[in-house]
């Protein structure tokens, strides 16, 4: 790793909340690494287990910046981006056990890229079962679903760099000049879908994103622990707030039949409509912040609607919806 009087190429950025138990995969993969010329901030989310005190005594490389509380997500990766100065930026899980060349990969594929593209993706495999995809790049549809494209599919599948709608931000790297230029991670989503809110904004300004084969990495998927009721809410609350926020309202109403019918269709499948309605009750509590947002993000537009709605996918790729009305029907009736 780079020494402490030098500005490093990059920085690595890791949240941390409660998962000190995936920390040594973590940080030993980084020391691992073939490029050196890096520096570690660990961003501790309020942590009650002795995460801090693990990293302070096992990895004293590796910088310290704590929150008071759990913040999610975004507030803890924007405060590494604030506290750093590097060219790139890379965010990484702390779920997440990257191979030797994982950043030397990326970092050699964003210095050979044209300015426009922003940041790089990984090939992110199974920490259970490398020899499949976990993510190689991220989708998202009029539905307001976003996936995970060759989720479960066989790795030797995703072997050519290819351009990508957006890019998981759980292994990803960045320029920073990007991120002045899009601005950072959007606090007010907690958790989940920030990175896709990212991706878009940077679309919305003529940005694009590629994924890089060769910046392999192993993830386990929620591995930092998020209760399901909480994913749930947010989940439902985010991909509403990531349209109304970019999106022109044409085309919000050209594909409001598809819109509501992801709505719904994720009522079902996620089996806690308690939480679904919390969730759809925090997209109305924060519509009006979207809406002062969205009129900043679209005065600065620089892509056509014709080009944007291109971007966004037509696929919901999920279970079909009556299947999922089958299953409601036959709980409700208390048959399984």
């Amino acid at each position: 790793m780079t020494g402490p009087t030098s500005l490093p190429t990059v920085a690595v950025i890791i949240p941390n909340w409660n998962t000190r138990r995936w920390l040594p995969g973590c940080l030993d993969g980084l020391r691992a690494q073939t490029f050196q010329d890096f520096e570690v901030v660990l961003v501790d989310n309020g942590s009650s287990d002795d995460s801090v005190a693990f990293v302070q005594a096992e990895y004293p490389e590796v910088r310290v910046e704590a929150l008071p509380e759990n913040r999610g997500f975004a507030a803890a990766v924007n405060l590494g981006i604030v506290a750093t100065q590097s060219e790139f930026v890379a965010l990484l899980n702390v779920d997440t056990q990257p191979i030797p060349v994982w950043l030397n990969a990326l970092v050699a594929a964003l210095d050979a890229a044209p300015p426009n593209v922003g940041g790089v993706a990984s090939k992110m495999l199974q920490l259970a079962d490398p020899t499949r995809i976990d993510n190689a790049g991220d989708t998202f549809s009029w539905y307001g679903s976003a996936r995970k494209q060759g989720m479960d599919e066989p790795a030797h599948g995703y072997t050519t760099p290819r351009e990508v709608f957006s890019i998981c931000a759980g292994a990803a790297l960045y320029r920073r000049e990007f991120l002045q230029v899009v601005g950072t991670f959007d606090e007010r989503f907690g958790s989940y879908l920030e990175d896709i809110d990212l991706g878009l904004r940077g679309r919305l300004l003529g940005y694009r994103y590629i994924y890089e084969p060769a910046a392999e990495i192993l993830h386990q998927s929620h591995g930092a622990g998020t209760p399901h009721a909480r994913y749930v809410a947010w989940m439902m609350r985010n991909r509403l707030a990531v349209l109304t926020k970019n999106v022109p309202l044409k085309l919000l109403l050209k594909h409001l039949g598809t819109l509501l019918y992801g709505q719904f269709y994720y009522f079902l499948a996620y089996k806690r409509p308690w939480h679904a309605l919390k969730g759809w009750g925090g997209f109305v509590l924060l519509l009006p912040y979207l809406l002062r947002q969205r009129h900043e993000i679209l005065k600065r537009k620089r892509i056509s609607d014709t080009d944007l709605e291109a971007l966004l996918s037509n696929a919901l790729g999920e279970i079909p919806m009556k299947t999922l009305l089958r299953s409601k029907v036959r709980q409700l009736l208390g048959k399984g």
